[in-house]
């Protein structure tokens, strides 16, 4: 049964569900999993398409390249899974050269070796836009899926939210982002080892937060069957965050809270995980563990935001271009 939360995207994944029938496995996760004899395999792939994820004003070639493989790679984080290889599917428009095509590959590449993975094989295709599709492989003794939260559980986050959002909004007003948030956005690093370490310390569920905390804990909600109570105030957000969020006149933690394109992880935890072992995993891993909300019983996400309910947005893949 494909169980996901609400948007455009994802009644389309339902419809699909539907008509493939016994042809489908479960689709609730951006990430299949495959039994094999040792190791679970772990699959993923993720498109990227000029217009919609990327702008070629913004970003250089090499950032593309390394913004959709870390993308695919993001969903075998949230697995609990390492990740050995990827393939690259590359839609290359007339007006692109040789050397153009080699940028975008070389910043794939570089991702993938970043992951301790490598580039295995692909496709090349002419297109009208620039379009890249990653598929991303690997393995995990201890998969984690969405579906496995339950009511009492406390919800954490991986390091800080909200500078992709602050660099997306600079350019659309027509200015350069800081350091911090062009950074996040152009080279977002998946949380590879963050998530095979809560694997291994008891992560019940776990998601990225590519569509931001808001839409990506509405998934985890629906295909775990349980409420998920977030505290915005504890929502921890990143520096270049906060200052964009005052241009918008936005709650610095909503605005963190809805920003999408984080690719930090949302996991759910059994209650005896304590500060201590956020702690201890902020010493292994480098990165901050926020406890920001519980799971309860119930349906949904519940966001509150100095004592007030809060609605959460998150992006839509099928409304008009965002980014």
């Amino acid at each position: 049964m494909t169980r996901l939360g609400p948007g455009r995207e994802f009644d389309r994944v339902r419809r699909i569900a539907a008509a493939l029938g016994a042809g489908a496995m479960d689709l609730s996760d951006d990430a299949a999993l495959l039994p094999a004899a040792g190791p679970t395999l772990v699959a993923s792939t993720d498109v990227s398409v000029e217009g919609i994820h990327f702008r070629l004003e913004w970003l250089t070639l090499e950032e593309i390249g390394w913004r959709a493989t870390a993308a695919a790679l993001s969903d075998l984080a949230a697995e609990g899974a390492g990740a050995d290889a990827v393939l690259v599917a590359l839609t290359v428009p007339a007006a692109a050269g040789d050397d153009d095509v080699v940028a975008v590959m070389a910043g794939a590449g570089a991702a993938a070796l970043d992951a301790r993975a490598r580039v295995s094989g692909g496709d090349l295709s002419g297109g009208p836009a620039w379009s890249i599709a990653v598929t991303a492989l690997g393995w995990t003794s201890a998969p984690v899926t969405r579906a496995g939260a339950r009511a009492g559980d406390a919800l954490w986050v991986t390091g800080r939210l909200g500078a992709p959002r602050a660099a997306l909004e600079a350019w659309r007003r027509g200015e350069s982002p800081a350091e911090e948030a062009r950074r996040a956005f152009a080279r977002p690093v998946p949380r590879l080892a963050a998530g095979r370490w809560l694997a291994r310390h008891g992560a019940r569920a776990m998601i990225d937060l590519s569509d931001g905390l808001g839409a990506d804990a509405a998934h985890l909600a629906a295909a775990s069957g349980v409420a998920l109570a977030l505290e915005l105030d504890l929502v921890p957000v990143a520096p270049a965050a906060v200052a964009e969020s005052r241009q918008l006149c936005i709650a610095p933690e909503q605005f963190a809270a809805e920003g999408g394109e984080e690719y930090e992880l949302l996991v759910a935890l059994p209650e005896g995980f304590t500060a201590e072992d956020a702690l201890a995993f902020e010493r292994a891993c480098g990165i901050e563990l926020t406890r920001v909300g519980r799971a309860r019983e119930g349906a949904g996400v519940h966001a509150r935001l100095a004592g007030s309910p809060v609605a959460l947005s998150g992006f839509d893949h099928f409304a008009a271009v965002r980014r």
